[in-house]
């Protein structure tokens, strides 16, 4: 399979001491919601992904349903500002020219056909936030199966650098989060696989990094719904090549041990 590759990384979150420590979170300022050199590309195997495997890739508990709703008006009411979609009451087309039907009745599915972002909903439940649903098409080394249901802490599981502490201090942020005043946050680490599309259980070996040629990047967006409370984590994904980055970043990546 042909790598699905940005020409570019936006910004170097290791490069910049506020972002390349744990949490590392920034107030949004912007859309969250974004669109790169890679939409085509990675739409088409999100719309495979969803097709062939909705298994794997989505995933909801019963109490999400209300949650599901809220983001998929949210998205719809975002995506017609954006230049490239046209937003119709049946049918939306996307930058690339696909026609996605609105389906309010599956709205997980909709949305992961029509963002780059994977959608992950959190509710609280006790003292901490729970993962209740979520379209994920592009997981690194984690399993949305295993996942679903579990608390945050059990969701970085095998994860060494989410300590307890860590844990707590991002339970806080979340408990804290307001409508309106979106976070985000980015990581990268190299890799060997460009892939997409790695998920993982927790008791699989782990990925051999050694060599790798390509760095992959997340900047994860929290925001909390205004009607039902709920927390997205939105994860928009960049695969790129090493030799993209500039001879300062590649430095910085060895001192970081990234």
């Amino acid at each position: 399979m042909t790598p699905i590759l940005q020409s570019c990384l936006p910004f170097a979150p290791w490069m910049v001491p506020a972002t390349s420590r744990l949490p590392g979170v920034q107030p949004v300022t912007g859309d969250w919601l974004a669109v790169d050199d890679a939409y085509a590309a990675q739409m088409a195997r999100r719309d495979a992904l969803i097709a062939e495997t909705p298994h794997v890739v989505l995933r909801q508990l019963p109490e999400v349903e209300a949650a599901a709703a809220e983001l998929y008006d949210l998205i719809l009411s975002l995506l017609r500002a954006m230049p490239g979609f046209r937003i119709g009451a049946d049918q939306a087309v996307r930058p690339d020219g696909v026609v996605v039907s609105l389906d309010p009745a599956h709205p997980m599915r909709t949305l992961g056909r029509l963002v780059q972002e994977d959608l992950c909903l959190l509710q609280k439940q006790g003292d901490e936030h729970v993962l209740t649903g979520a379209v994920l098409c592009f997981p690194a080394s984690w399993s949305l199966e295993e996942k679903l249901g579990r608390p945050l802490i059990g969701i970085h599981r095998p994860v060494k650098t989410y300590d307890p502490e860590i844990a707590r201090r991002v339970q806080r942020m979340f408990d804290v989060l307001r409508p309106g005043q979106p976070l985000w946050r980015m990581n990268a680490l190299v890799y060997v696989n460009p892939d997409l599309h790695q998920p993982r259980r927790e008791d699989a070996p782990r990925t051999d990094r050694r060599g790798g040629q390509y760095l992959r990047a997340e900047r994860q967006t929290m925001l909390r719904l205004a009607q039902t409370g709920a927390v997205l984590f939105a994860i928009h994904t960049y695969v790129v090549a090493l030799s993209a980055l500039s001879q300062a970043e590649r430095d910085g990546l060895i001192e970081a041990r990234l």
